[in-house]
Order: C-alpha cells, then structure tokens, then sequence
C-alpha cells in the first residue's frame, strides 16, 4: 500500500503476486496448485460459485483433500472455526477459494491461522483476492486488519466464471468494485500510481457495465468488465480505506447486510458527501464520466431491481444513529471530516 510521510514524500508498494488472466485461465489451477507444492487442497466454494466448485474439484482429483461450502458474508469467527476444524482433520496444506468476497475472506482467515498458501478465484467483483486486508466478524462487531502476509499468493481470473453471475449481482458487484476505485481517488496516500490505476477503473467500469448489463451471459463484455474490476481491487490494496468503507464495515457487521448491494446503495450518498472537500477526485470522475459523476453512479445504483435503501435493507432507521457515533468516534482518513451529526444525515438520505 502506499503512505504519507510527514515531510510529504509518498512511499509506494506493490505485493507480490501472481496472476493469470484470461477465458480458460480456470483450467490451469492443478498446475497452479502443483507448482506451489501443493498437495492436499483445501476447496473453499461459496454457495454460488457451487458448479464452478464442482469442476474444480474434479479437475484437482487426488490432491483435492476436503471441500468447504459454507462461507459467510463478513467471515464470521465461528465460521472459520468450523473451516479449520475441516483442514485440521484434512491435514490440508494449501487452500483454493472460488466465489465471491465471502469465499476468498474464509480462505484468507484460514491462512492467517495456518500460513497455508492460497489461490483465490474470484467469480464476482469484490476485489479482496487484491487485498492484504481482512475484515472478520464477532458478536456483531466487524473488524479489519491489513496484513502483506493475508494477500493470495495467486490469483486466477476467468471471465467465464462470471457469466452466471445474475443481473443484480453482477450490478451491485461492479458498483462495490468501483467504490474501491473511487475512494483511492480521494485517499490521503494516493500516488501517481493508484490514481492512474483508479481512473482507468473508474473508466472501464462505468464504460462497460451498462454493456454487460444489457446482455448478462455474453462473456466478451464480461472479459473487459473483470479487469478494470482487478484494477479497482489493486487500488484497494495499495490505498487507505475511507468512509465509504468504514459506513460499510460498520452496517454490515451491525445489520448482517449483504455486502455488494450495500457498497452499491452507499456509494453516491458519500460520492456527494465528500467530493466537494476532494477536488482533485472530482476533476478526474467529471471528466471520466463526462458530467456529474454521482449523478451517473445513482443512475447504475437506482436501476438494481433489489434493495436500493438501507430501509429496503432491514437497517432500522433508530440504528442509525449509533452507526454514526461508532463511525465518528474512530473514523477513517477522509478528505471530509464528518461528526455524528453530519454521519447521521447521510445515513438518513441512504434510508
């Protein structure tokens, strides 16, 4: 990640890592998995990423050591326990995750228990796979730590994976990609670096998804979305989260939110919260979108047939006001400094 030294000068770093990109990269993941000197696999594979599992885990045939299908949004501890109880009894030494955020954070919590090496393969947007940060959830309190060691070793990106992803999905995926880019935009350590990787994300994004939208199942679409949708995930790594991460962290840990629909929701409110305090994310959004960028981003968010609230969500408008003290009191770097006053309205406008 990049940082802010005192007297000025940005420090960048880049975490190592490995990827294959392409249609058909999913078919090299044995070797992939030999190569690390794996052995005995642990497959973790969400719910609805199950086919791909199921291909998967035939083509990984003896070095398949057990298969976990129950990873939970916001990685609860009690989930990993149940994981680790698996790999434990397994004798895995390597893990595999395919699906969405959920499945990469359990493989993640997973490796940070164990050093196991980790290939994530990633079938929706979310971006973690580029992430050395981890957010788990206890007792409804979630929280994140940022570690090099967290970060998949590998990454596998087929845009095949992601064709059956359904419409709203693959809408509020996009969104929660894109709200990655956009905060590196604004971030207190942003570098020449992240800012060119955000803006040719935020491009590629808001350029392809109306696209992919029209015509889910076609895969050339699809194959131009997913890697401005890596990219965001790159600026997720390598900036500071702001407070559009902190509001989703926090509602989602509180509320047990689905995790894309509410970075989608989110994303305009603090758009028009903190730009006008972000001048030069907002020069480069304006021009990338050719007008006002949160009117383009409310646009996409307004279309999703699902939930486009947080009341629509199930969030309780008295809850919100907590929200916002809990986010105050220990807030993240932010071009717009925000009291509980200012939280609480905003969080208002999303209900």
């Amino acid at each position: 990640m990049a940082d802010s030294a005192p007297d000025g000068v940005t420090v960048h770093e880049t975490l190592p890592c490995r990827v294959l990109a392409g249609i058909g990269a999913r078919h090299r993941i044995p070797d992939e998995a030999e190569r690390l000197g794996a052995r005995r696999v642990l497959l973790v594979a969400a719910p609805s990423a199950a086919s791909a599992g199921d291909e998967l885990a035939a083509a990984l045939g003896p070095g398949l050591a057990a298969r976990f299908d129950g990873p939970v949004v916001h990685t609860p501890v009690e989930v990993t326990g149940e994981a680790m109880g698996v790999v434990e009894r397994a004798g895995a030494d390597s893990v595999v995750a395919v699906g969405g955020g959920s499945a990469i954070g359990l493989a993640k919590a997973v490796s940070a228990r164990t050093g196991l090496p980790q290939i994530a393969v990633p079938t929706t947007y979310a971006g973690s796979e580029a992430t050395p940060t981890l957010g788990e959830t206890e007792n409804g309190v979630k929280t994140t730590r940022r570690d090099p060691a967290l970060a998949p070793g590998t990454v596998v990106y087929d845009a095949e994976l992601t064709r059956t992803m359904p419409r709203g999905l693959t809408l509020t995926s996009a969104l929660n990609a894109l709200a990655h880019a956009v905060e590196a935009l604004w971030a207190g350590d942003a570098t020449a670096a992240t800012d060119g990787l955000a803006s040719e994300s935020v491009e590629g994004i808001l350029a392809t998804l109306p696209t992919v939208l029209d015509d889910p199942g076609a895969v050339d679409p699809r194959g131009r979305l997913q890697p401005a949708a890596w990219l965001a995930g790159l600026c997720l790594a390598q900036t500071s989260m702001g407070l559009h991460h902190q509001l989703a962290h926090v509602l989602g840990g509180t509320f047990d939110l689905p995790h894309a629909e509410l970075h989608a929701l989110l994303l305009p409110h603090v758009m028009a919260f903190n730009l006008p305090s972000a001048p030069h994310a907002a020069g480069r959004l304006e021009r990338i979108a050719g007008g006002d960028p949160v009117a383009a981003v409310s646009d996409l968010a307004r279309s999703h047939t699902g939930p486009t609230t947080l009341r629509e969500l199930g969030v309780p408008r008295d809850g919100l006001r907590g929200v916002a003290e809990r986010v105050a009191a220990k807030p993240y770097p932010n071009p717009r400094e925000a009291d509980a006053d200012a939280l609480t309205g905003l969080l208002r406008r999303a209900w």
